[in-house]
């Protein structure tokens, strides 16, 4: 099995375990430029000021004291104001696209893994509570193809065809576009465009363009067109950089789940889209 992984730069990220990859796979990793704005990739369940009054700065979110009590710094921006951050009206609930109501709960769709562990999503640069970052839940069912809410482009605009031949995720243009599947696609030049509408089931990304590690997981997520891996040729996208190191852990086994859960899970289970800037 031949894979090709991107990370971006910005990240940084440094993945012991694929030395276990290598023993089985011809794995080539490289690494992207990235535009000087980046959007957060994650939800804000403290969302406000970040730094020394942010409850999440240093601590698990999941921890015995409770960031959404009223003596939280962020109780009056915070949405779940002083309720319980497990509540119904809590991001952490229905709002949250890594949790149906613990936020460390196995429906995680973003990961097996409890995202209160090491992977703390309050930890690094990453932290969720760092600014205001939206998501939103969609009720089934919903189309084959991810399209964003906001540009009503199929995987937010990026051009599927650039991942293979030019090996970096490249934002389409307004005058090179193609409608296939019942979603409008945006390439970066004519020749792009060309190749995708002679074979788009080349170059399309699996899962209609949803989060590959989500669908492993029986869930529905929106991607970050940056994280992406080519696995036997052919292009999966994830919902960020921690979801897709969580998703090269076993790369096989993931594919194989989420191939057994698409596509009915576009009939089933409510859809999570968060606010991702990517291309400027």
């Amino acid at each position: 099995m031949t894979i090709t992984l991107l990370y971006s730069s910005k990240d940084a990220m440094k993945i012991q375990y694929l030395a276990a990859l290598l023993a089985s796979s011809t794995l080539t990793v490289g690494a992207m430029a990235l535009p000087s704005t980046v959007g957060s990739v994650f939800a804000a369940p403290c969302a406000g000021a970040a730094g020394t009054v942010n409850p999440c700065a240093s601590a698990n979110p999941c921890a015995s004291a409770n960031p959404c009590a009223s003596a939280n710094p962020c109780a009056s921006a915070n949405p779940c104001a002083s309720a319980n951050p497990c509540a119904s009206a809590n991001p952490c609930a229905s709002a949250n696209p890594c949790a149906s109501a613990n936020p460390c709960a196995s429906a995680n769709p973003c990961a097996s893994a409890n995202p209160c562990a090491s992977a703390n999503p309050c930890a690094g640069a990453a932290n969720p509570c760092a600014g205001a970052d939206a998501v939103s839940a969609t009720e089934p069912p919903h189309a084959a193809v991810y399209v964003e809410s906001s540009s009503n482009l199929a995987i937010r605009g990026a051009d599927p065809v650039a991942y293979f031949n030019e090996g970096e995720a490249v934002a389409g243009d307004a005058a090179y576009q193609y409608t296939w599947s019942g979603a409008t696609w945006q390439f970066s030049s004519a020749q792009n465009r060309a190749l995708f509408a002679a074979n788009p089931e080349a170059y399309a990304p699996q899962y209609g363009g949803y989060c590959a590690k989500a669908m492993s997981e029986g869930n529905l997520a929106s991607v970050d067109p940056r994280v992406w891996t080519i696995v036997d040729g052919k292009l999966y996208l994830n919902y960020s950089t921690d979801v897709q190191q969580q998703w090269v852990q076993d790369i096989p086994g993931n594919i194989a789940k989420a191939d057994t859960n698409w596509p009915g899970v576009l009939t089933v289970q409510t859809f999570y889209e968060n606010v991702v800037s990517w291309a400027q």
